[in-house]
């Protein structure tokens, strides 16, 4: 067997580790068996080179925005090569033709997913401080916003604080919202934290979510000197799917 394993905390890996050596597993770790050679900015997501378990594979284009998604491809790629008995005692290639026509086809609903122009209407599903620095991340570096909207409806039981203070820097208003679950945190409340992290000028609050995205997506429009405004739909994989189904894409 063998585990392909990503990029991990220190103590994690440590776990993954020893219970790989105890049922005798071979271990490919990810920035040393394998890893993200390169990656460039491109139209409509990225141009990468990945390092695999059996070489190099060059000018992939990966339909998806963000780093984390270029790692993400990583550890699929290595994972295929290992099912295919490729590695380091089998020094092969899988065919490059193949690798980036699948990669281009790749689809990742509510990943930074763009579902509306003009103004443009950006969905991530982002539902803990990790995952919202990587949207952000992704955002800062694939989009060039003018000024962006944010649009977050969580769930009760996550870092709701954690989340918002990594959107703090990226979002010029926020408008809390909430989604149809029992878990889903009241908007009201939801404003209350908000308001600490971003300040009262900057929160508006629309329980229902198609008000939400209404007066987000009015916020973005609405003057001029804003020409290349945005909106980001986050906080919880509902959220987003409801906003997926709301904006026409379900």
């Amino acid at each position: 067997a063998t585990v392909i394993l990503a990029q991990q905390p220190v103590d994690a890996a440590q776990v993954m580790l020893k219970k790989a050596v105890e049922v005798d597993a071979t271990v490919a770790r990810e920035g040393m068996e394998f890893g993200v050679a390169s990656r460039e900015i491109a139209v409509g997501g990225q141009l990468v080179t990945l390092r695999g378990l059996g070489g190099e594979y060059e000018e992939i284009f990966l339909p998806l925005y963000g780093a984390h998604q270029a790692h993400n491809a990583a550890v699929a790629l290595a994972a295929v090569e290992a099912f295919f008995g490729i590695g380091a005692e089998q020094a092969r290639s899988l065919d490059i033709d193949a690798i980036r026509k699948a990669f281009a086809s790749v689809l990742s609903p509510g990943r930074l997913e763009v579902v509306r122009s003009s103004p443009t209407v950006v969905l991530d599903a982002a539902h803990n401080p990790a995952g919202a620095r990587a949207a952000a991340d992704g955002i800062s570096e694939a989009f060039s916003f003018s000024r962006l909207i944010g649009v977050v409806g969580t769930s009760d039981d996550k870092d709701v604080r954690g989340l918002l203070e990594a959107f703090e820097p990226i979002f010029a208003e926020i408008v809390v919202t909430q989604n149809s679950t029992p878990r889903a945190m009241d908007a009201d409340a939801l404003a209350a934290i908000a308001v600490e992290v971003f300040g009262d000028d900057r929160v508006q609050v629309e329980p229902r979510l198609d008000d939400a995205l209404e007066a987000a997506i009015t916020l973005a429009e609405e003057e001029d000197e804003y020409a290349g405004a945005g909106v980001l739909v986050t906080g919880s994989v509902i959220t987003v799917g409801e906003a997926r189904l709301l904006l026409g894409r379900g």
